[in-house]
């Protein structure tokens, strides 16, 4: 069992274990001796007050063993697994908590082919980073590392170049940076592809990240489109990626839309080979049914766009994300991105001469209730009686006809309650009586 690696890397409060400078340092170091001395490693961080100290802290740790950093400051999670991959380099480091607020903050790795650290690797750097903590953290100041600039370019000219032969020029958009890593790299991307858009929330003061906006909060974005007539927008998390979008009319267009329309696109250009496309236990039930009827299977793994894009690269697919809008277009990219995500869609607006809406047709969403219980302690779901008779009571009454999950967050203290089925009302009573077992048995 990991004691700090988590579905997305390590997180916390930014100077609480495991984001203390002592188990960053410690980490350092033992990242250091996964790499060996003379390695390369490029590192970026989101926009929050604690991020520099953070990426000081962890690049003192990995100098000590020999490792050489190259610091791009403020970038998307997508630009630093880019430029893993693309650079030369044997790992990239994210510090960012994405969507979580300001107070916390997080370290994500990426290997030198750009994807994320399988879970058996992780565990290796975990036993040393252990044996580490005995050691104190010497006493330094951490000044902000320097930023190379050219790498940011580097992020922003790939993704151009992707699209540089689409008309933009007939959409109007709107995008929300979330005051968060897109604020940096928006506006260039915008200007180099002629991209006709209002950018909102990218004014980052190191505490307002994802406060009230962004991918979380989608409704202000919603409200803008309307108010401005744009064609769309879409709104970035604090690490951007991942992206929510919305249509003409302001309503949410999330993940599982993005997968219906991504998927009909490449199977158009014989590019969907084979068939399917990679969900989660989290994905609608009624984008499976629409890809079944379209001769489209839907793959589930666990939550976490890790573990998505480990099904793809297993089975070679090349489309798979999550309803919070993890998109990865596994030809394209190694993890989830945003920025990219978003100008896919934009492209078959503009190619095919289409508002957003009518690119999902076909698209009927399950009614789905998520609900997120507060909890003290992680004690196993099956040893929780109460919770357990009320699964199975909305299980008996669906018989087969919806679905319940009931899982514990990798990366916070919430146990998240999940229920679909075709009846709202039905839905709801069920997903209420387990969030209130849950309640009753782990509550705060």
């Amino acid at each position: 069992m990991k004691h700090f690696f988590g579905t997305d890397g390590i997180r916390g409060v930014a100077g609480e274990p495991p984001l203390d400078s002592a188990t960053l340092y410690a980490l350092g170091l033992a990242l250091g001796d996964d790499l060996g001395a003379g390695a390369r490693v490029v590192m970026g961080e989101d926009t929050r007050v604690s991020s520099s100290g953070i990426a000081a802290t962890l690049a003192a740790g990995l100098a000590a063993r020999g490792i050489v950093v190259a610091h791009a400051g403020v970038l998307p999670t997508p630009g630093v697994a880019f430029l893993a991959a693309s650079g030369g380099f044997a790992a990239g480091i994210m510090i960012s908590a994405s969507h979580n607020p300001y107070q916390d903050n997080g370290v994500k790795i990426f290997g030198a082919t750009g994807y994320k650290l399988p879970d058996e690797e992780e565990a290796v750097i975990e036993r040393a980073l252990l044996r580490y903590l005995d050691q104190p953290a010497p006493d330094f100041a951490s000044p902000p590392l320097p930023a190379l600039t050219e790498l940011r370019d580097a992020y922003v000219a790939h993704l151009a170049e992707r699209f540089r032969h689409t008309d933009f020029s007939r959409l109007r958009l709107v995008l929300d940076c979330a005051h968060g890593a897109a604020s940096a790299v928006a506006p260039a991307l915008c200007a180099a592809l002629g991209l006709h858009a209002e950018i909102l929330h990218h004014e980052p003061d190191g505490r307002n990240i994802n406060a009230g906006v962004g991918a979380l909060h989608p409704q202000l974005l919603g409200a803008r489109v309307r108010a401005v007539g744009a064609d769309a927008g879409v709104a970035f998390d604090g690490d951007a990626d991942r992206a929510i979008l919305v249509d003409a009319q302001g309503e949410i267009v999330n993940g599982d839309c993005v997968l219906l329309m991504a998927a009909r696109d490449l199977r158009a250009a014989g590019a969907l080979s084979p068939a399917e496309v990679v969900g989660t236990v989290m994905t609608n039930l009624g984008l499976e049914r629409v890809l079944q009827r379209e001769g489209i299977q839907l793959l589930r793994t666990a939550v976490g766009d890790k573990y998505v894009l480990e099904k793809m690269r297993e089975r070679g697919a090349r489309l798979g994300g999550e309803p919070s809008g993890h998109i990865i277009f596994g030809a394209e990219a190694t993890t989830g991105d945003g920025l990219l995500t978003a100008l896919h869609c934009f492209d078959l607006m503009a190619r095919r001469r289409l508002p957003l809406r009518q690119l999902c047709d076909g698209w009927q969403e399950m009614p789905q209730i998520i609900v997120n219980v507060k909890v003290a302690q992680k004690i196993p779901l099956e040893q929780l009686a109460p919770v357990q008779a009320a699964i199975r009571q909305a299980e008996d009454h669906f018989q087969g006809g919806g679905r319940v999950l009931v899982r514990y967050s990798g990366t916070e203290k919430l146990a998240r309650v999940m229920v679909e089925a075709e009846s709202r009302q039905a839905v709801e009573h069920h997903a209420e009586a387990i969030a209130a077992a849950l309640r009753s048995s782990l509550g705060e």
